[in-house]
């Protein structure tokens, strides 16, 4: 039986290597997200271990921030020398860092790693841990002097001698670059500038006096743990955070961990998407070479093979193609880490290929989901191939299934799609997100497993339909293409099912994308009142001179400026909700459209008062006149009065959870030192839009990273947003696409196979060469075409069901894509036409004779 099995998988390898490809594809994807995520792990373990003191001090951890603040935490710079003086303690120094600084050359073009990105600009100071050594130049010294790394020295095209400009929150100045650093690690893609201490703490924190932490290395024989211990003791461990270099490199990781996080999981996306369309392809295969070979399985029967050894050969068949694609999955897996790898080296991270991190998960996980996903996929078709019984077999009674009863599919189907189905009803009639989310994720799962039981059912019905034309058009032709796709209506359903999962995703998600574009086009037209908003490109707040030189420009009238606080607020009922809050100046009707439940704008930005969103205050039990404690970043704490309610939603602009918003002098009263985040402009009476916007764009010139942005901008900004989820989604469906081509394929080419002997007879009596390839193009196209039928018609239920998911969030607006639907079934068609190609060919070069005679 071995050497049967051998024998006749070396036999079909051919038809196999298109199902090895799914299995290549998802192993490779898998193991190409691990070597990827642990390479870079690995190599900031190393960097953040390597750079982290023995012990820091910094501020105390309080409020974070959804949005920038722009508020830079510190420490008093004397607390560098109180630390010295404790024992254990070889040396300890002050640390200036700031990331919220906007560099930018002679030319006013930014400096760093991208466009978009802010450079780290932190005091120059040599010890063991810098991250940095000056490798030509000297250090700086006073004011006008810095250091610059070398990779963003190359990359900008900076060289000493050079005049740079940093824009930081306390003020603007300038620089000269009198020396370059070189990484002394891998560069975590950050562009380093440096100055000596006195100036960085001036210029960057507004007051000598001040730092952002103090590095502290230990004595000898003291180890970080007890240098922790001591120095918490001599300085109180409750105004701040005492880390050791383990700890501190661990928080860097975590932060860190966010960013891989996505990578890790965008790429498991990918494989997920091949391993569940690749199964599809699978059990199509080995359904059809089972079929094809009743009659070598029966003689195998008559002559002692028993089921259990039939079905083992099948398996077995399947487990050779499961460690044949996994091991040409991790390859690709390797190469595939590598081409990331250096995909992030273009954009300044600095990874290296020759410390590519493989460990033993990798090569585990390639032959566990490789030869698992073909062991499962080819287990149905096994037991089929082992319970047909020999005397059938040599008869060829039986062929896959064809014109069995469907009932068990029928019920099986209608069980799980009334399952799915109230999943889907639950979740449109939720009123809570989490629940409305879970109903949403298991519809979605069981309305999928539905259609794929059921989709044989649909077969005659649909294809019924869609092959409908074919007869008027194609004559005889379109009459028997039909046919041949009505022929078999598991294979059929198998083999558009990998087509219709893609197209599911992609409809939902359009539909989604679709009413999320909608909503926010029309959220910011009843909102935003103001003619422009300028505001930082990447959301960083601004320094100060920029308001007032907006302010000062000709044509501007009413300026309303925006600052956001990080607070936390005490409820009635008891929860304490942190969120990010926004502080306005009094003429924000101007430059806003804000519809007010209770209260006005001039109640709402009174000293004392706050405002929020109606229905997050009555799911708290907040009413006009509560008087709610709120705690702000550093600490301070105030009782502010509730003076109005509002029934703008999260998703309008107006703060984060809860629409929390104040006057601007609650934020400078509570949060000194705030900088300004947008400005909301309207033109001065008598001038144009058209002339301000110039204005404002020439007195913002030496400001590349402040933009002006008007409606249409901030639309734009919205769409190409949602258009980088909507990308990943229709790289999802090409994976998907490129597996189901591959699965239309492999079917086309065994069912002429299969079909040799009636293509020879047709071929005698007269069918064309170029007939018989229409023919099998015309049975691929509605092959094709009834799984995006059913895919789009899925896809279209989940996203109305997403839309009313994001409801709940403040996207009211039901949007669908009409456009993106038929673009989809038209390329659908298009699809079955590329993938008919080679197996029509075939077809077509065969001998009428040798067809004829075929058994």
């Amino acid at each position: 039986m071995l050497k049967a099995t051998l024998r006749s998988f070396l036999a079909h390898k051919g038809r196999l290597l298109l199902s090895a490809l799914a299995v290549i594809l998802s192993v490779a994807f898998v193991t190409g997200s691990l070597i990827f995520s642990d390479t870079v792990t690995r190599t900031y373990d190393r960097l953040f271990a390597s750079t982290s003191a023995d012990v820091t001090v910094g501020p105390r951890q309080d409020l974070r921030s959804a949005v920038p603040t722009g508020v830079v935490r510190t420490v008093p710079a004397s607390l560098a020398r109180r630390v010295a003086g404790v024992d254990g303690v070889a040396a300890a120094h002050v640390d200036v860092a700031v990331q919220n600084a906007v560099v930018v050359n002679s030319r006013d073009q930014p400096v760093g790693p991208t466009t978009d990105a802010p450079t780290t600009v932190r005091n120059w100071e040599v010890t063991d841990h810098s991250p940095v050594r000056l490798t030509s130049g000297h250090a700086p010294h006073g004011g006008g002097e810095a250091v610059l790394d070398s990779d963003t020295a190359r990359h900008a095209d900076v060289g000493i001698g050079d005049t740079l400009t940093v824009h930081a929150q306390p003020g603007t100045f300038r620089v000269r670059v009198v020396g370059i650093a070189t990484f002394t690690t891998t560069n975590p893609g950050a562009a380093l500038l440096f100055l000596d201490t006195p100036t960085a703490q001036t210029r960057l924190l507004g007051s000598a006096d001040r730092a952002t932490s103090v590095s502290v290395d230990a004595a000898r024989g003291v180890t970080d743990a007890q240098l922790k211990h001591r120095v918490g003791r001599a300085i109180g461990t409750g105004a701040y955070d005492l880390r050791t270099a383990g700890e501190q490199a661990k928080s860097a990781a975590a932060s860190l961990g966010g960013f891989l996080r996505i990578i890790k999981y965008v790429m498991l996306g990918f494989a997920g998407i091949a391993v569940l369309v690749g199964v599809f392809l699978i059990v199509n295969t080995f359904a059809m070479l089972i079929a094809q070979r009743t009659r070598e399985l029966g003689l195998l029967r008559a002559l002692g093979a028993d089921r259990r050894q039939v079905r083992r050969s099948v398996l077995t068949e399947a487990v050779l193609l499961g460690l044949f694609g996994s091991t040409l999955g991790l390859a690709a897996g390797i190469g595939m880490a590598a081409g990331l790898i250096r995909l992030l080296s273009a954009f300044g991270m600095n990874l290296r290929t020759t410390e590519m991190a493989i460990g033993w998960v990798t090569p585990v996980a390639a032959y566990v989901v490789g030869v698992g996903v073909t062991f499962v996929a080819a287990y149905l078709p096994a037991r089929r191939a082992a319970a047909v019984s020999p005397m059938a077999a040599l008869a060829d009674a039986e062929v896959a299934g064809v014109g069995r009863p469907l009932r068990v599919r029928a019920v099986a189907g209608a069980l799980v799609g009334a399952a799915g189905v109230a999943a889907l009803a639950g979740c449109a009639a939720a009123q809570r997100t989490a629940t409305a989310v879970a109903l949403l994720g298991s519809g979605i799962v069981l309305t999928l497993v539905s259609a794929v039981i059921a989709g044989p059912l649909l077969v005659r019905p649909l294809i019924r339909v869609l092959g409908g034309g074919f007869p008027a058009l194609f004559g005889t032709i379109g009459r028997m293409s039909q046919r041949n796709a009505l022929r078999n209506p598991r294979r059929t359903g198998a083999t558009a099912a990998a087509l219709m999962v893609g197209l599911a995703l992609v409809g939902g998600m359009s539909v989604a994308s679709a009413s999320m574009t909608r909503s926010i086009d029309r959220q910011i037209e009843k909102t935003l009142g103001a003619d422009f908003v300028v505001q930082n490109r990447n959301f960083q707040p601004f320094p100060p001179e920029v308001t007032d030189k907006v302010r000062a420009t000709s044509g501007a009238g009413t300026v309303v400026r925006q600052r956001f606080a990080a607070v936390a607020v005490a409820l009635p009922d008891g929860k304490r909700v942190e969120t990010t809050a926004s502080g306005y100046d009094r003429r924000l009707d101007s430059v806003a459209h804000i519809n007010y439940v209770h209260g006005d704008t001039a109640t709402a930005l009174a000293d004392g008062h706050i405002a929020m969103d109606a229905g997050f205050a009555g799911k708290h039990g907040v009413r006009p006149g509560s008087v709610l404690p709120v705690e702000f970043q550093g600490g301070r704490r105030a009782r502010l009065t509730v003076g109005a309610l509002t029934n703008q939603d999260a998703a309008e602009g107006f703060g984060i959870e809860g629409g929390v918003y104040f006057g601007i002098g609650t934020v400078e009263k509570y949060v000194p030192g705030t900088p300004d985040a947008a400005l909301y402009v309207n033109a001065a009476p008598g001038t144009g839009t058209g002339r301000l916007r110039s204005h404002l764009e020439r007195t913002l010139a030496a400001y590349p990273h402040v933009q002006v942005r008007d409606q249409a901008d901030y639309k734009k900004l919205v769409h190409d947003q949602i258009a980088v989820l909507l990308y990943l989604v229709y790289a999802l469906l090409g994976l998907a696409i490129v597996i189901a081509v591959l699965g239309v394929v492999n079917t086309l080419a065994l069912s002429v196979v299969e079909r040799t002997r009636e293509i020879g007879l047709l071929r005698a009596i007269g069918l064309a060469r170029r007939q018989l390839r229409r023919m099998i193009r015309l049975e691929s196209v509605v092959i094709a075409v009834f799984g995006a039928v059913l895919g789009l018609a899925l896809g279209l239920v989940w996203g109305v069901c997403a839309q009313r998911v994001l409801a709940l969030q403040g996207i009211r607006t039901l949007a669908i894509p009409w456009g993106t639907i038929v673009a989809v079934v038209i390329g659908s068609a298009v699809v079955g036409v590329v993938a008919a190609l080679l197996p029509a060919l075939r077809a077509s070069r065969m001998n009428v004779l040798a067809a004829i005679a075929h058994e």
